[in-house]
């Protein structure tokens, strides 16, 4: 028995996990909430993960406590790259500035201008959305702040730190900070001095799958383990995914329909290709590495518009015709920002082409294109950087949605397949990162069942490859406003 823990942007998901077949005995959520103090801003209380990290165990401890008794292994996801700052007492300095935060644009300039081995060291263009510009920002701006900071956690280690007490980080989740050299798949010292940072501020490193801790006496009291159950070393949110999914080997892929949206390739090697704001960074598994395109609002697209037409998601999806083939409009889904293939932290998202007929319906379908153009977008910056695509399986809550699935495989033109407990991905991947660490052997990552598989419609995919072309129109004009709208 294992349990996953995946601390995301808009809930905390707990798994409860039988090893022998991957059977997910029980679950429990807690929503988050995000706080926007500025425009482009975007943090959320750390302590916030952990009530909602607490109430979700004494659930599982409530309704599934026998089972629970028996878990030897807790495993980590979470949202990546949040910068979590901690003074010498382990006090919380100020909120996390998140991974969707676009404050720190100038010091992606300054940091790329200053240090010429950026590129070659971290594999990654120089992003708001990475941690090291973030501190750069602090450092600027709360100086006095800066100069207390004894340690820097993303989400999920903090969360370690809580259960366990130990600083520890895994590869994947820390080759989204940029000052990891993700080659040699360690800090780099460069990298730190080039942001004003020391070694001896960041957590110590594990792979993925190797134990990280073990849970604290009081926790194991409260939750009621029969015996302390260690912690793994985790992943990142995509690349627990991954390995919910069975997605280790060169060539395997996957879309997630999360908050975010990720267009994933694991690899063979560290292949870098920051020309196309590609990323490339470690897996969760040794010796094993991955590239992305990654849009900043995705699913958070659709949830943005349920909140400005007071409507719920499912209800909205529910009105558009299934037999419409496009939308005639267009959306650029550019809400906080977008990284693949534009790294522009300041772009902001907008609607074209309304006229006095346009309804309701036509705008929800153009938010779901317009998701589906930026996730083309990413399709063809990783072949632009050597890695071509013939099929994936697609994940996340927009996967919940069959008409979304649908479309997105006919904007792709790949088969796309949905598999069980695609909700859960992340948190499943964590708790098979934990039988790893528990003495598994990696043999036994199977892969989930594909409950359905959605085949690219020829006409369909004619029509979003042509449309996809006028839809890239958009981006230079909603950037032309972007000044007065940061």
């Amino acid at each position: 028995m294992t349990v996953g823990i995946d601390i995301g942007t808009s809930s905390v998901k707990v798994a409860l996990v039988e090893d022998k077949d991957d059977a997910v005995l029980a679950t429990a959520s807690r929503p988050l909430t995000v706080s926007r103090p500025q425009p482009g801003f975007s943090e959320q209380d750390p302590q916030d993960w952990w009530t909602a990290v607490c109430e979700c165990m004494d659930e599982l401890r409530d309704r599934h406590g026998e089972q629970l008794s028996q878990a030897e292994a807790l495993g980590l996801s979470g949202q990546m790259h949040g910068a979590t700052l901690l003074d010498e007492e382990g006090q919380v300095l100020r909120p996390c500035i998140l991974w969707n935060d676009g404050r720190s644009a100038a010091q992606c300039e300054q940091l790329s201008a200053a240090w010429p081995g950026l590129h070659a060291v971290t594999g990654n263009l120089a992003m708001p959305g990475f941690t090291a510009p973030k501190l750069m920002w602090v450092r600027e701006h709360e100086p006095a702040l800066f100069a207390r900071v004894a340690k820097v956690l993303l989400p999920k280690a903090y969360v370690r730190w809580r259960l366990s007490g130990a600083f520890i980080e895994d590869m994947s989740d820390a080759s989204g900070t940029l000052w990891l050299d993700v080659g040699k798949r360690d800090w780099s010292d460069e990298a730190l001095a080039a942001t004003g940072m020391r070694r001896e501020q960041m957590p110590d490193l594990v792979e993925g799958n190797a134990p990280a801790g073990r849970l604290s006496d009081a926790l194991c009291s409260r939750w009621g383990f029969k015996r302390p159950p260690l912690i793994a070393g985790g992943a990142g949110d995509n690349a627990a995914g991954a390995v919910g999914l069975g997605a280790t080997r060169p060539g395997d892929a996957f879309v997630s329909l999360g908050t975010s949206g990720v267009l994933w390739a694991t690899t063979a090697s560290f292949a870098p290709a920051p020309a196309r704001a590609v990323h490339a960074f470690c897996h969760a598994l040794p010796g094993t590495w991955h590239q992305m395109g990654v849009t900043l609002s995705a699913a958070a697209s659709l949830a943005w518009w349920a909140g400005i037409t007071g409507r719920d998601e499912a209800s909205l999806l529910a009105e558009i015709d299934p037999q419409a083939t496009d939308s005639g409009l267009w959306f650029g889904p550019y809400l906080n920002g977008e990284r693949t293939p534009h790294n522009d932290a300041g772009v902001r998202g907008g609607f074209a082409g309304l006229n006095g007929g346009t309804t309701r319906a036509d705008m929800t379908l153009a938010v779901l294109e317009g998701v589906a153009y930026t996730m083309r977008d990413a399709m063809q910056s990783l072949a632009a950087a050597g890695t071509q695509l013939k099929e994936a399986d697609i994940i996340g809550g927009g996967a919940r949605s069959p008409l979304w699935c649908q479309l997105m495989a006919d904007v792709l033109g790949l088969p796309l397949h949905q598999v069980a407990e695609s909700e859960i991905g992340c948190a499943l991947g964590a708790a098979r990162l934990a039988r790893l660490a528990a003495g598994a052997p990696l043999s036994s990552l199977a892969r989930p069942v594909r409950v359905r598989t959605y085949e690219p419609r020829p006409a369909q995919a004619r029509l979003h490859a042509e449309r996809h072309v006028q839809w890239q129109k958009l981006y230079p004009a909603l950037a032309e406003f972007k000044e007065t709208t940061q």
